[in-house]
């Protein structure tokens, strides 16, 4: 008699579960790390949720560590896949230059009539690379005003391409005359957070005054977060932050006037400052690279992302005379990258405003029918805003809008 075949044993349906596990994990992890990341950026909520949820487990110091390697690797792929791309233009720029006039030129004398200043318009100052530029660098374009068709032009957009080995890194300037706008400070509804007792218990708003509404021109975001370098500010009477010193600063005052320029420069002006806000060190200031960046040994600028990482950056910077202010946005600049870029515009002093990918913008306001409210629109494409930015929505970090004289 045949010895009976054994019946092959099943295997339990939990075997190589384990191992499934595992793989999906391994494919999985890096897609939806790719996926938290993009989301990160995109949506201007998210970014502060998980970063400060990750703070609140892991340190401050291990997140920004984190930041810096993950704004690192998309470097490296950006210029392994856009290596070839050439620097692109925005908008059209006229044929022939017809902003030439000189901002500072002196008023025409008048017998009849008290001297006024001509009309603003800053001068051309081309590409920051001749070789390595888009149509229209360096040309400044008027900024129409849909709503205010009698106001002559206030705002003035150029685009430059300040990197040579990056064509993607993009630095969006707007130039205004200070004797022509009014430039107005206000605190977001968190940040910057007060540390001074009298000012925790304050409400703010954290959007543009209601009697403004009719005439901003623009907006623009603010510095950092207290936590990261506890750089001071102040509004009216209004101080939330203690001044640090050996920083930079920017500064309204009664006469309108605008300084941007190290603390210690204008400390003995706060009787007549309006308003006042801290950032890091000035990266230009009287003409003159900050030391820190013209060696290339800036390992962190000011107290947050590492000096070299390419981020989204945003800077404020004022000419020799003091008259002429500019406002930058940028795309995939390192600090040295944009500090160069807002001087080639025209600033001789610089100072950096906020960073990282949702934070930095610039936007426009005007009415669309059949609405007659106004809405914001955005400098360039690519930027993160909403139609109510700044205007109704109520800001959680602080931000500088423009209105008219």
């Amino acid at each position: 008699m045949a010895p009976r075949a054994e019946k092959p044993q099943r295997k339990p349906r939990w075997a190589g579960l384990g191992r499934k596990l595992l793989i999906g994990f391994a494919l999985g992890a890096p897609i939806g790390v790719l996926g938290l990341w993009k989301a990160v950026n995109e949506f201007e909520w998210l970014g502060p949720m998980v970063a400060d949820g990750l703070r609140a487990v892991i340190g401050k110091e291990a997140v920004t560590e984190l930041e810096n390697i993950a704004y690192a690797v998309e470097d490296r792929l950006y210029r392994y896949t856009r290596k070839d791309e050439q620097p692109k233009a925005y908008w059209k720029v006229p044929e022939a230059p017809s902003v030439t006039a000189d901002p500072v030129a002196e008023p025409v004398p008048d017998a009849a009539a008290a001297p006024t200043r001509p009309p603003f318009a800053p001068k051309h100052v081309g590409p920051v690379h001749a070789s390595w530029s888009a149509p229209g660098d360096g040309q400044w374009v008027p900024i129409p005003i849909p709503d205010l068709p009698d106001l002559p032009p206030r705002l003035f957009k150029t685009l430059l391409h300040p990197d040579k080995n990056r064509s993607w890194a993009e630095l969006f300037v707007v130039a205004m005359s200070v004797h022509e706008i009014r430039l107005q400070l206000v605190p977001g509804t968190r940040e910057p957070e007060a540390t001074i007792d009298e000012a925790k218990e304050v409400e703010r708003p954290g959007r543009i005054p209601d009697e403004h509404h009719a005439l901003v021109l623009g907006a623009f975001n603010g510095g950092f977060k207290t936590e990261h370098g506890a750089y001071g500010m102040a509004v009216g009477d209004l101080m939330l932050v203690p001044p640090r010193s050996g920083v930079c600063a920017v500064a309204g005052f009664k006469d309108d006037s605008v300084s941007v320029a190290s603390w210690e420069r204008i400390a003995d002006r706060t009787a007549d400052m309006v308003w006042w806000r801290q950032t890091p060190n000035c990266m230009y200031e009287l003409g003159q690279l900050n030391p820190k960046l013209q060696s290339g040994n800036s390992k962190k600028w000011g107290a947050t992302l590492d000096g070299e990482t390419v981020i989204r950056r945003s800077a404020i910077g004022i000419d020799e005379s003091g008259e002429t202010l500019f406002v930058g946005i940028s795309n995939h600049t390192t600090a040295n990258a944009i500090a160069l870029g807002m001087h080639h515009a025209g600033a001789a002093t610089v100072a950096q405003l906020d960073v990282n990918f949702s934070y930095p913008k610039f936007v426009l306001f005007e009415s669309k029918p059949p609405d007659t409210k106004r809405l914001a629109v955005a400098l360039a494409d690519g930027f993160e805003f909403s139609e109510d930015e700044f205007i109704r929505k109520r800001a959680r970090r602080d931000f500088f809008y423009i209105v008219p004289r």
